[in-house]
Parts: structure tokens; C-alpha cells; sequence
């Protein structure tokens, strides 16, 4: 009963909140009002989900009521499928609302910032990394989302050999962060004469955007330099003192910008990048020490991992983390990630309500 307890009590507090935003002093106070309706909008889902659950469950009530009662055989059959239809969907919901209650990570509603890094492979490596900004680009896009790229090391064949871009949307976090890890392409080079396959990888690396409040850096530990920036940003970024690099001489972090025409913007950009790599390690150091709750969850945020491969000559593509494997590599590589990240959205959800399963 705990977890209807645990529900009782969300569906009270929905109440009390619809009773506090109607309050003209939370109206005029903005950040309450703002905090408020985010815990609103947090819980609607589990509300709706327990109200209907609730509803179902009476509809079985009344079902079995009529089913004892009644004797007219038409309106026997509508209440035994009423039933069967209500006693499916109660499962259905049971199962909804405990992964409603999962304990939240409370990064996912964060904006993020991503790196990728060509890894072993050259020019192919390069190009694939090119490749993987491209797709993401197209799958931030699709969702409505907005994309800004920080820094890129292009090379002259149209490959990255890095680049660091921030994506802002509701949630981005929470369905990105399943992509950090080794990407792994195989296939034909161009430059191949035999026409040999070659395996070639690039990192990825999906960090939640750490507020100030999350990382605090001192002043005294950056060192900053600004140059002229280089590559195709046309005349007048090319002619201004604009590009920074942040040096965090404590950890020897250094992060570059050049995307702006403005100094003061690309300096605010790499501090972002600069907070979110620190707050990226404190986070790995929490991990480490819950080694055990991350083993049961779907691997996130380590960028060793291979976690999938683009296979060309088969058109397919393997997550290997969760053995998906999806016939349709155009189509993933021009953006479209849905069925690959759901899948992995619901292997994780599913493995920790298996871990608390076990604790219980």
C-alpha cells in the first residue's frame, strides 16, 4: 500500500499548489509563482495516471455490480468487456505510475552541453565525427530545440576532429545523455583502392549545463587568453582580437570559443563549458561511489564505452548496451533517434525498477 499512500499524498500537494497560484501573493511574487508551477507540471503526469487508475478501478466495481444484478444478456456482455478492458488498462497504469515514481535524476530537465571527438581513424574518424554532429543537429531540430556551437576543429575535407555545441530544450538532458559514449563506424573509405571495411570511432560526451549555483570557480584559478579567431567565420571574425581560451589551471581544463563575433559572449560561452566539464566531474565522482546503482542502470556518461556502431556495407546500426539493432542507417544518421533512444529510455527505466524490486 505504500505506493498508493505515496500517491494520496502527490495528488494532495497537486491540490494545495492549483490553491497557492490562485493566491494573489504568490501571483506577485514571480520566482515563487515560477517554482510552483514547475512542481505542477512535475506531478500532472502521475496525477492524471492516478486519477484514471482510480477511475478504472471503479469501473471494475461497477462492472461486477451489474454482472450480479442484471440479467438482460446484452447488457451482461457490455459489462464483462467493460471489465476486461478496465482490469487491462489498471495493469497498464500500475505499471505507469511506478515508473512515474522512480526517483527523478535531477539533471534531465537541464540544458546540455555535447563534445565529439574523432577517435581511431584518421581522416575517416574525422569525418565521422562530422557525421554524428550532423545527426544530432538534425534530431535537436526535429524536437524543436535550439542548438549553439561553442567551438569547432574542422578539418579540410570536411571532417571534425572535434566539436562542442550546447542544446537547449525542455528535457534535454534526460534523453541525450543515453549518447555519451564510443561511436563506432564501419565501412569503405573513399580513399580505400580495395575496397577494404574500416573501423573508425569518435567519442561522444553529454554534460548536464551546471549553473553557478552547481559549480562555483574562482577567478583566480582562470587564466584567459583572446586571439584572432581562424577558419571560414568570415571577415569580421577573422579581424577582431574575439576567440578566448579558458585555461582552469587547477584541473588544466582548457576550453576555446570562437563561434561569436563578441569576446564577452564567447568568454560567457566557455565558462559555460568550463562549469559543466567541473560539474561533469563531480558527478563521476558520485557515480563511482554509487558503483553499484550504476551498474544497473543503462550506461550514461562514460565515454569509454562502445556503445554502438554505424555499419554501412549492412545499412544497419547496433546500440549494443540494450542488443537493438535497426536496419534503416540513413534514416538514424539523417536525425532520426527516437526508436533507438525510447528503446533506451525504457531498458533503463526497466532495470531500475528491477534494482528497487530487489531492494525491497
Amino acid at each position: 500500500m505504500e505506493m498508493f499512500d505515496k500517491l494520496e499524498d502527490i495528488v494532495n500537494r497537486y491540490e494545495d499548489i492549483t490553491a497557492e497560484l490562485s493566491n494573489p501573493d504568490v501571483v506577485n511574487d514571480q520566482d515563487r509563482f515560477r517554482k510552483l508551477m514547475k512542481e505542477q507540471n512535475n506531478i500532472l503526469p502521475i496525477v492524471t495516471a492516478f486519477t484514471e487508475y482510480k477511475d478504472c478501478k471503479k469501473n471494475i466495481e461497477d462492472s461486477l455490480a451489474m454482472l450480479s444484478e442484471e440479467s438482460d444478456e446484452e447488457l451482461l456482455e457490455l459489462a464483462k468487456e467493460e471489465l476486461n478492458e478496465s482490469k487491462k488498462r489498471v495493469e497498464e497504469l500500475e505499471n505507469e505510475l511506478k515508473i512515474l515514481l522512480l526517483p527523478k535524476d535531477p539533471n534531465d530537465d537541464k540544458d546540455i552541453i555535447v563534445e565529439i571527438r574523432a577517435g581511431a581513424g584518421g581522416d575517416e574518424a574525422a569525418l565521422f565525427a562530422a557525421e554524428l554532429f550532423r545527426m544530432y543537429t538534425h534530431y535537436v531540430e526535429s524536437r524543436g530545440w535550439k542548438i549553439e556551437v561553442v567551438n569547432a576543429d574542422e578539418t579540410g575535407i570536411g571532417g571534425m576532429k572535434e566539436v562542442e555545441f550546447m542544446v537547449k530544450g525542455q528535457g534535454a538532458y534526460s534523453v541525450m545523455k543515453y549518447e555519451s559514449g564510443v561511436h563506432r563506424v564501419q565501412r569503405v573509405p573513399e580513399t580505400e583502392s580495395g575496397g577494404r571495411i574500416h573501423t573508425s570511432t569518435a567519442s561522444v560526451a553529454v554534460m548536464p549545463e551546471a549553473e553557478e549555483v552547481d559549480i562555483k570557480i574562482d577567478e583566480k584559478d582562470i587564466r584567459i587568453d583572446v586571439m584572432r579567431a581562424s577558419g571560414n567565420g568570415g571577415q569580421c571574425v577573422n579581424t577582431t582580437d574575439s576567440a578566448v581560451r579558458l585555461t582552469h589551471i587547477p584541473t588544466g581544463i582548457v576550453i576555446s570559443c570562437q563561434d561569436e563575433k563578441s569576446q564577452l559572449k564567447n568568454k560567457d560561452k566557455a565558462l559555460k563549458v568550463l562549469r559543466s566539464r567541473l560539474y561533469e566531474m563531480e558527478l563521476a565522482k558520485q557515480h563511482d561511489a554509487e558503483a553499484e546503482a550504476r551498474r544497473s542502470q543503462i550506461g550514461t556518461g562514460d565515454r569509454s564505452e562502445k556503445i554502438r556502431t554505424y555499419n554501412f556495407p549492412q545499412g544497419r546500426v547496433t546500440d549494443h548496451r540494450i542488443k537493438l539493432t535497426l536496419h534503416r542507417l540513413e534514416n538514424i544518421l539523417n536525425g532520426d533517434l527516437d526508436e533507438i533512444i525510447d528503446s533506451l529510455i525504457a531498458a533503463d527505466q526497466a532495470a531500475k525498477l528491477s534494482n528497487l524490486q530487489d531492494e525491497e
